[in-house]
């Protein structure tokens, strides 16, 4: 399975967007024999209209490694660690968050994707792990 994940910064920009170039906060990883994979990154920033939210991608791969479908999803946070947050530097330059989750379109139609299996401090040290269940029959 290849998986892609990406997200905004901590000030709520995208790599793509507004003049920015390269991959920054992408990544792309084929999962190991038991498929699983593990990424590293920084803790998402809010944007006007979106609650925060991290994207996944997952393309199961066929013996030759090439594609044979894909399912795209966001992974949102629970409202007390995006608070926390929120309140630190340089995530407070936004100010509060228009959206939390409860009004942001995605999440209300298929809320399941919210990452409650975590441990640490969400400002410091946040992980959280997630299983994907997917019929590619």
């Amino acid at each position: 399975m290849l998986i892609d994940v990406w997200q905004c910064d901590a000030l709520g920009t995208y790599a793509s967007v507004s003049g920015n170039t390269g991959d920054v906060l992408r990544g792309a990883q084929v999962t190991d024999a038991r498929c699983r994979a593990t990424f590293t990154t920084i803790y998402p920033g809010l944007y006007q209209g979106r609650a925060v939210h991290i994207h996944f991608k997952l393309r199961p791969l066929n013996a030759a490694g090439k594609a044979t479908g894909e399912f795209t999803s966001p992974l949102f946070f629970p409202e007390s660690a995006n608070a926390a947050v929120a309140a630190r530097a340089p995530y407070s330059q936004k100010g509060k968050a228009d959206t939390p989750n409860a009004q942001d379109g995605i999440y209300r139609n298929d809320g399941l994707q919210l990452l409650l299996s975590v441990k640490g401090d969400p400002v410091r040290d946040y992980t959280a792990t997630f299983d994907v269940g997917l019929n590619i029959g």
